[in-house]
């Protein structure tokens, strides 16, 4: 449909100025006031034409002036006879018998010279012309557009179909209608006189090279767009890799020291211990495996896994070590990465003294907008061996799903991180 919309604009840019002499064409009674100036002349007479076919109107009414002239191919042209009575206008020359230029009447009848060759209406020769220039415009545009997806609009394809769009231009161009000088019948330019009209030649030209253009200009297009959707299709990819992958990173850290803590139970002979630990480690395995492949949830579900997650350390530390969990209410809805507080829980545990005359007080809280997680900094004398994921996990996965930076601030006294959390809308 837009190839068709496209070769119906060129076929009426094309045929722009025959459309205003349909506008503008004068009625058969203007023709003939056409011409009236001080060198016209109108007379009737005889016509004799001359052995060479040459004609000269003898006028009865006009002694003593000069025979009207006409030439061997207006006599032709006209189909006129000797004998004839006609009713001409005719121009003045300054040297030689005036010449005839327009026949009025022919034997008492008024002359109708397109009635001689059965010569189309002006409005079906416009017609046939829109024809012509929409369908050699339409093929051009297709054979310049169609299939080219498969090969990229590369080059190559444009330089072949431009090859195949020549030919087919100079078949069709053979081909053209136009009309006979003489007659005015339509006829194929290949069968007229003058097959190489230049003006023909001009318009069919200009068809062509538009038609190549935006043949080119829609390649281009379509390979501006496929490759912007091949990058937004790598990028997603990339991010989904690298999510996943960032993602599979944080559960064989979790389950290596989640098993740690119940193995200790166990040995230990606390069998209700053992089991709400169980219950909970459950409840913190559930989350993740519903929530490991989701980019956000909501913040109060991740409290809920942090109080469950919380719950197994305190479990191992007892009353060493403390969670200050403190969130606005009206904030529960708000998203943010799924697993955020796992690893920043976890590394607070991992790299800080925990003991009876220093227990460590973890604070979960809110402050505006942001989530808030702060411990003090009590490294380990003898820190604990680490993968080396953890904070920088959570940097990478944060920053891949918000597009948005965690704010780490480190003192000599205190760690804090501060999420900006996403409103619901965002999700």
């Amino acid at each position: 449909m837009i190839n068709l919309l496209v070769a119906l604009a060129i076929s009426l840019v094309v045929n722009f100025s025959y459309l205003l002499l349909l506008i503008s064409q004068p009625e058969p009674s203007e023709f003939r006031e056409r011409g009236k100036g001080e060198r016209m002349i109108e007379r009737a007479g005889w016509l004799n034409v001359e052995p060479d076919g040459h004609g000269y109107l003898l006028s009865p009414h006009a002694e003593g002036t000069d025979s009207l002239y006409l030439t061997s191919r207006c006599v032709s042209w006209w189909k006129l006879a000797d004998g004839d009575y006609l009713r001409v206008r005719a121009e003045r020359v300054e040297h030689g018998n005036p010449r005839v230029k327009l026949v009025l009447e022919r034997n008492g009848r008024l002359f109708d010279e397109a009635s001689l060759y059965h010569r189309p209406s002006q409005g079906l020769l416009i017609a046939v012309q829109i024809i012509y220039y929409l369908a050699l415009a339409f093929m051009l545009v297709t054979l310049t557009t169609a299939r080219g997806d498969r090969c990229g609009y590369s080059s190559l394809f444009f330089l072949k179909r431009m090859s195949w769009g020549i030919l087919l231009t100079v078949l069709l161009f053979m081909l053209a209608p136009v009309q006979k000088w003489r007659t005015g019948e339509l006829v194929p330019n290949f069968m007229n006189h003058n097959p190489m009209d230049y003006v023909l030649l001009l318009r069919v030209t200009f068809t062509l090279v538009v038609s190549l253009l935006y043949g080119y200009l829609y390649g281009q297009l379509h390979k501006s767009q496929r490759i912007a959707l091949e990058n937004v299709q790598l990028k997603n990819e990339n991010l989904t890799s690298r999510y996943n992958m960032l993602v599979s990173q944080v559960n064989p850290h979790f389950l290596f020291n989640s098993f740690n803590s119940l193995a200790m139970l166990v040995r230990e002979g606390n069998t209700e211990a053992s089991l709400t630990y169980i219950d909970r480690l459950a409840y913190a395995f559930r989350y993740i495996l519903q929530n490991g492949q989701t980019p956000l949830v909501r913040l109060a579900d991740e409290i809920n896994f942090a109080e469950a997650y919380s719950y197994l350390f305190k479990t191992r530390y007892g009353d060493k070590l403390f969670f200050d969990i403190q969130v606005d209410d009206h904030l529960a809805e708000y998203r943010l990465p799924a697993l955020t507080l796992q690893p920043l829980m976890g590394n607070a545990v991992k790299h800080n003294t925990i003991t009876s005359k220093q227990p460590l007080h973890i604070s979960i809280r809110t402050e505006g907008e942001c989530l808030v997680i702060e411990n003090p900094l009590r490294p380990k004398l003898d820190p604990e061996p680490g993968v080396g994921f953890g904070l920088e996990n959570l940097r990478n996965r944060w920053e891949l799903i918000t597009n948005q930076p965690i704010v780490i601030v480190r003192t000599e006294e205190l760690f804090t991180v501060r999420l900006p959390l996403q409103k619901p809308d965002k999700r």
